[in-house]
């Protein structure tokens, strides 16, 4: 098992390109999209099954290395505001194959 960084980060479906990009340009090698994810927010409430409203967010997850997540912070950090998204990071172990 190798100790990692979890990634949790939730932005307006309209921020996803954009974050991509910056997960791009830090060298992220994976990570996974959930998209028309609800909840409550500073925002207020996004709920994907209300047809009226077309507010919608997205998450992305991911784990990297200690050093890759010190990169992708000093890119996300800056960039976190404009996005108008949260980040949560955390302690993780992988299973490496």
């Amino acid at each position: 098992m190798i100790l990692m960084k979890r990634f949790e980060i939730v932005v307006g479906i309209e921020h996803l390109n954009q974050l991509i990009e910056l997960l791009e340009r830090s060298e992220v090698r994976g990570y996974t999209v959930i998209k028309k994810a609800g909840g409550l927010g500073s925002r207020g409430e996004r709920n994907p099954d209300d047809l009226l409203v077309s507010d919608e967010n997205a998450v992305i997850i991911l784990a990297c290395k200690e050093d890759q997540a010190q990169k992708m912070l000093n890119e996300l950090r800056p960039a976190m505001e404009g996005l108008n998204g949260m980040c949560l990071i955390s302690n993780c172990h992988a299973h490496v194959h």
